[in-house]
């Protein structure tokens, strides 16, 4: 199909209130979109169907699905758009900063107090749109930066979400599977080689070893790779990738994800104690940012499943952008709020000409 006509679907769809999801991964060239015919919110446990899921940060064994059987399936390739990243200027909120600063600091007490390795620590920011376009949307997001799994989900009760994570969760394929540990963060620069500090390489390990250790029930094999700097558009991370064969009749698509999810670059470690920090200290409610998303074929014997960042949600001309970072005993406050500030420029990049 079309991207135009594609585009004009989607509108529509919008437009009826209608659920849909439209959703490309890394590298690919072409936009995949299931277009559901009624307004029903679906939710799965055991991920055995066709469909695009979609969980929550508190994920609980329940997840929403817009499955494919009910859809309308379409195709296109990406209409290729030359779109230079530019950083937009984002206002100080000096009580903000304040308020995030403080809540880093806390943070690296209860680390100081063996209490836990990493704790990630997350916020949100605010954007009027002055002419929301999900045309414009669609057309910026999808070409803005090919590396990532894009993807725009709507469904009239949870507004509309969109983002373009680097992370994967897992990637099945019958017995096989892929993963990695992503962490650290730079802003990219151009410059060669790139140098990483001991927080950013203890933080990279911290992750990388809750990983495998998490897959240990689950795998007859386990590969890791050596840590290595991976661009996500105008951002550098650590990268580690993680693959492995399940072990027969123990491990489903389910058991897996519920097995990584929420991973230490997400949520910390140990994670039990991170995550009843986050939900103590944070102040608000993450709902599907650090979730996971992703299709589900075959059963669910083939599966891409991503980790829900650098996402925002928009309702009512307002764009909600998340962001947030790794503390460890290494951490310095300030460069954490200039982490998390530098993290938003992915999703201001797509809203550019709409703020």
């Amino acid at each position: 199909m079309d991207f135009n006509l594609l585009t004009e679907k989607i509108s529509k769809q919008l437009k009826d209130n209608l659920p849909f999801v439209v959703y490309s991964s890394p590298i690919e060239e072409k936009v995949s979109a299931l277009l559901q015919k009624d307004q029903k919110l679906f939710t799965i446990k055991e991920m055995t169907q066709k469909g695009f899921v979609l969980a929550p940060f508190k994920y609980d064994g329940n997840a929403l699905f817009i499955p494919e059987n009910v859809s309308e399936k379409i195709e296109s390739k990406i209409i290729s758009t030359d779109i230079k990243p530019v950083n937009s200027p984002i206002a100080i909120d000096a009580s903000e900063e304040k308020e995030y600063l403080g809540k880093v600091a806390k943070t690296i007490e209860k680390i100081k107090m063996r209490k836990a390795y990493k704790i990630v620590l997350s916020r949100f920011k605010e954007f009027h749109l002055n002419d929301f376009s999900v045309e414009l949307l669609l057309t910026r997001l999808f070409t803005i930066d090919p590396t990532a799994f894009r993807y725009i989900w709507y469904h009239p009760q949870t507004g509309l979400w969109c983002g373009a994570t680097p992370e994967t969760l897992v990637q099945v394929e019958k017995n096989s599977f892929k993963t990695m540990a992503l962490a650290g963060t730079q802003s990219f620069t151009g410059n060669t080689p790139v140098a990483w500090g001991p927080k950013e390489l203890d933080e990279q390990q911290l992750v990388t070893d809750a990983i495998t250790n998490s897959l240990q029930r689950v795998t007859s094999v386990l590969k890791v790779s050596n840590p290595y700097t991976h661009r996500a558009g105008s951002l550098l991370h650590l990268r580690t990738d993680i693959a492995g064969i399940l072990k027969n009749g123990k491990a489903t698509l389910t058991t897996i994800a519920a097995a990584l999810h929420p991973t230490p670059a997400v949520c910390g470690t140990p994670q039990k104690f991170a995550k009843e920090f986050i939900y103590e200290n944070e102040g608000y409610d993450r709902e599907f940012y650090t979730g996971f998303l992703g299709p589900i074929q075959e059963n669910g014997a083939t599966a891409s499943l991503m980790v829900n960042l650098r996402c925002m949600k928009i309702e009512n001309n307002t764009a909600r952008i998340f962001v947030g970072g790794g503390i460890t005993i290494g951490s310095q406050p300030s460069d954490e709020w200039q982490e998390t500030q530098n993290k938003m420029q992915t999703m201001l990049q797509v809203l550019r000409p709409m703020l």
